[in-house]
């Protein structure tokens, strides 16, 4: 059974781009992307399998 380790990614707007290739880059999918807490920012969820589990 596949285990996953999350992280959530506060993201630029004027560097979506590269920060998610950056991550994904990593090993990293995103999952989502939600409004910040306060309104105006984004965040991305992502997710990749536990080291050793690839």
């Amino acid at each position: 059974m596949t285990t996953w380790e999350y992280a959530t990614v506060p993201l630029i707007i004027h560097a979506t781009k590269q920060i998610l290739d950056q991550w994904g880059s990593d090993g990293w999918e995103l999952v989502q992307v939600v409004p910040g807490p306060d309104g105006n920012g984004l965040v991305a969820y992502l997710k990749r399998p536990r080291e050793g589990q690839a």
